[in-house]
């Protein structure tokens, strides 16, 4: 809340913050991914808020995944509650992409030319990731 410069209160978090609870689910196939994102959107106890799709339009760091921000409903004891929660769908190669990038890049007292290296250099892997996927739906599909 600090970073959004808001005060800290429940109606605050409530509405502003997005994912305080995440799932992470990973995939095969980039074909997956879509499939079952529909799927989980269709049941009716699922509102989507938000999608962003990195897999189309892959961040500039050459992150790929789809997120959706949705509302789900939890049952308290006297109630029920729509919380937000984000939901993110990746390829095993998506995955370990994201997980060795956050722990090679974040946390670490590095100079600046020294990160921009690695951000070349992680930027090259997620392409290689990129073509990985598709190479492997092309040996899935057949063509």
């Amino acid at each position: 809340m600090q970073k959004k410069n808001l005060a800290l209160t429940i109606p605050n978090i409530e509405n502003n913050l997005f994912d305080i609870a995440g799932v992470r689910v990973v995939c095969s196939f980039t074909e997956d991914i879509y499939s079952l994102a529909d799927s989980f959107l269709s049941q009716d106890d699922v509102r989507l808020i938000e999608k962003k799709d990195y897999i189309q339009n892959p961040k500039e760091n050459g992150y790929h995944s789809l997120h959706l921000i949705v509302e789900i409903p939890i049952f308290l004891s006297d109630e029920k509650k729509w919380v937000k929660v984000e939901v993110q769908f990746r390829t095993i190669a998506m995955d370990f992409w994201a997980s060795l990038e956050h722990k090679i890049r974040y946390k670490k007292n590095l100079s600046k030319e020294r990160l921009d290296e690695i951000d070349k250099e992680l930027l090259e892997c997620a392409k290689i990731c990129k073509t990985l996927d598709e190479k492997m739906e092309e040996i899935k599909t057949g063509n």
